[in-house]
């Protein structure tokens, strides 16, 4: 089948009020959804690949309908650094929203993701026509920003030790799942990339990673983080944890 064919069966498929819950469409009719939805394009991202890099021309923006997505930056010393991570249900890609004509960081599927896309040339206008999508965008970017203050004190005020609790609480409160056990971090995260979230070495993650499943906080297992006590790493977290 064509691959317009397949997008218009796509779409038509998916019924408006799969989407009427989510921050972007929740002051909307379903006729405005319908609207959306017929201008929009899906895409299905495999575990690992990019959705956009760093630097890219803007050229479109994106709904994460099912899936995690990380975002990556470059710093001045070549070192890949984790900002966050996005749940379903968010727009992301929005340069637009800062004033931007290229993307400010790489977009990389956590997990497979399936994401609707427009065309920037779109943006100002739905901004201008949907009710609550403007605020929406502008909630979105305000709350990526106090995250990511947030993490640049983290960096300058804490320990290695409470960094990396904070950073797993921040995933399990935000991307979590809960278990028979415990909430596990619902996309698989590497030491490696736990080391890019807080700042720190791989091996030093690994070591407390490895303290922390000795005292049963939590447990490791096949890239997946289960955490079993979430009030024992909240208080690793804090200033005064002893260390």
């Amino acid at each position: 089948m064509p691959c317009n064919k397949l997008r218009a069966e796509f779409l038509k498929n998916l019924d408006e009020s799969l989407l009427s819950p989510l921050p972007p469409f929740r002051r909307l009719s379903h006729g405005q959804i319908r609207e959306i939805l017929d201008l929009a394009h899906p895409l299905l991202v495999a575990q690992g690949h990019e959705v956009f890099c760093e630097g890219m021309s803007a050229e479109r923006f994106y709904l994460l309908l099912d899936g995690h997505i990380r975002v990556e930056r470059i710093n001045a010393a070549g070192d890949r650094v984790v900002s966050l991570h996005i749940p379903p249900g968010q727009l992301f890609g929005i340069a637009a929203a800062l004033g931007r004509n290229t993307y400010p960081a790489t977009s990389v599927a956590a997990t497979e993701c399936m994401t609707l896309w427009w065309p920037l040339s779109l943006f100002d206008g739905f901004a201008a026509r949907y009710d609550g999508f403007a605020d929406e965008v502008h909630r979105t970017v305000g709350h990526r920003f106090e995250e990511m203050n947030s993490r640049v004190m983290e960096l300058a005020t804490q320990q290695v030790e409470q960094r990396v609790a904070s950073a797993l609480l921040r995933l399990t409160r935000q991307n979590g799942r809960q278990t028979d056990t415990g909430i596990e971090i619902a996309f698989p995260i590497t030491r490696r990339i736990i080391s890019e979230m807080t700042g720190s070495t791989l091996h030093t993650v690994s070591r407390l990673l490895s303290t922390w499943e000795r005292g049963d906080i939590l447990q490791s297992h096949r890239k997946h983080i289960n955490v079993l006590d979430p009030d024992r790493l909240e208080a690793l977290s804090r200033p005064d944890a002893p260390l």
